[in-house]
């Protein structure tokens, strides 16, 4: 009997023993596979989130009787994706921009009226705070560690008691009595003439400080700032006085909360059932008061062409809620008015709506981040009169291809200014076009002597 018990006990542990070997077979199989699906899933992401190339296809695809209806305003959300709070700072060369402490009359003081943080001139208060953000890898606060040394001159807060429009008659005194100030409160601006010195020029002709070209023209760019950088939305593609400095075209201001408001209250489901549009400024006769012609007439052609088409939106009265119209959009037009550029480009493209832009030699912002020529149209100016032309056969072979480009998240963030940064976002585009500048910093030149 004792024996019989010895040889059950070492049976039941040999048979203990299979069973552990088994369970932990078991966990370090499943354990494996896990692991595998999750690497395989991210890889997945990874090649199905680059942008696809701009196909022309010789069948058609879509057919532009059909185009507003078929055409899904969402497979899913376009909302930016969630970032980090700030931006990383390693990419850009060990950059390092100094801002400027200026007395209040410069900037803050402009903040009283809050139409100076919102509208479309904005980019100068947000690239301020922005800047202001960034954490002490970017931002230094002692100067002689500094790349470059930021100005913040706000010229485009002062609105008209007439019209309500910006008025920027005193934008060129006011930034003489800055670069006075820090050229005698401080050595850095002296010692190479502000070259590392940025700039912001956020109106319709940059650096020129005027809003009608003419003029614009005849006074050029001031002699005190042209030998630094400047941040400005104008920019065309040949020769302009107004871009003889050293300038970086960005974008005009859009809400980003505006932006996330309009996305948010987008139905899922919801299809796009205006198939072109277009609210803004149409003069009926193209001559304004001034004697110029606002828009070079364009404006007027497409009102004067399309204006009883029923398939084309266009609309001469504000809406307060035209977002929303541009998220109901498949094409929205983007035709120059005084200046080239467009605050409809960055606001179609946030909301998934493909960009006509009618602006010849235009110089759009942050070519290496947003690929243009593929999420938009350009149109020549005198081609107006075939644009519903066009529009269908761009329907009838490659939108659907446009529209998924415009779907890729970091376009859309590319184009928007948050505060704080955010990685990928429109300062992450200025600070990565401001290290590819860096021959202009003093710090790294005296560092190779």
């Amino acid at each position: 009997m004792k024996q019989r018990r010895t040889e059950k006990s070492l049976c039941f542990k040999q048979y203990y023993k299979w069973i552990l070997c088994f369970v932990l077979t078991l966990y370090f199989l499943a354990s494996f596979l896990v692991d595998h699906d999750q690497d395989q899933d991210q890889e997945d992401k990874s090649s199905s989130s680059r942008p696809n190339p701009l196909l022309t296809n010789p069948k058609p695809k879509l057919f532009a009787s059909r185009a507003m209806f078929e055409s899904n305003i969402h497979d899913h959300k376009l909302g930016f994706a969630p970032q980090r709070p700030n931006i990383r700072t390693d990419v850009f060369n060990n950059l390092k921009i100094y801002v400027y402490d200026l007395p209040s009359k410069f900037n803050k003081d402009w903040l009283a009226n809050e139409r100076c943080s919102n509208h479309l001139f904005a980019a100068e208060v947000a690239l301020h705070k922005a800047f202001l953000s960034l954490n002490e890898d970017t931002r230094t606060e002692d100067p002689y560690e500094a790349d470059f040394f930021f100005v913040p001159v706000y010229v485009s807060c002062n609105f008209s008691t007439i019209n309500g429009f910006p008025a920027i008659g005193h934008a060129r005194s006011l930034i003489d009595e800055a670069i006075k100030l820090i050229s005698t409160r401080y050595p850095f601006w002296n010692r190479n003439n502000g070259s590392d010195h940025v700039f912001t020029a956020t109106h319709d002709f940059g650096s020129c400080f005027h809003t009608m070209e003419d003029r614009a023209i005849a006074d050029g760019v001031p002699k005190i700032l042209r030998n630094s950088i400047v941040l400005q939305t104008f920019g065309v593609t040949y020769n302009h006085p107004c871009q003889e400095v050293e300038n970086v075209v960005i974008p005009p201001y859009i809400s980003p909360e505006s932006l996330q408001k309009t996305q948010e209250n987008i139905p899922v489901t919801k299809e796009r059932d205006i198939w072109v549009f277009f609210r803004g400024k149409m003069e009926l006769h193209p001559k304004n008061i001034s004697g110029r012609f606002y828009s070079k007439r364009v404006r007027t052609k497409i009102w004067r062409s399309y204006g009883g088409d029923r398939r084309f939106y266009l609309q001469r009265q504000r809406f307060a809620g035209y977002q929303s119209e541009i998220a109901r959009s498949v094409f929205c037009l983007c035709p120059l008015g005084w200046a080239p550029w467009s605050p409809r480009l960055v606001e179609s493209v946030a909301l998934g709506c493909v960009p006509v832009i009618i602006a010849d030699g235009i110089r759009l912002p942050f070519p290496s981040a947003v690929r243009w020529p593929d999420i938009s149209l350009t149109m020549a100016e005198r081609d107006v009169g075939k644009l519903g032309e066009i529009l269908e056969h761009v329907a009838a072979t490659n939108l659907s291809v446009i529209q998924r480009n415009l779907e890729i998240a970091s376009v859309r963030r590319a184009l928007v200014f948050n505060v704080p940064s955010r990685e990928g976002d429109a300062t992450w585009q200025v600070l990565e076009a401001l290290s590819k500048k860096l021959n202009r910093s003093v710090r790294r030149s005296n560092s190779y002597l």
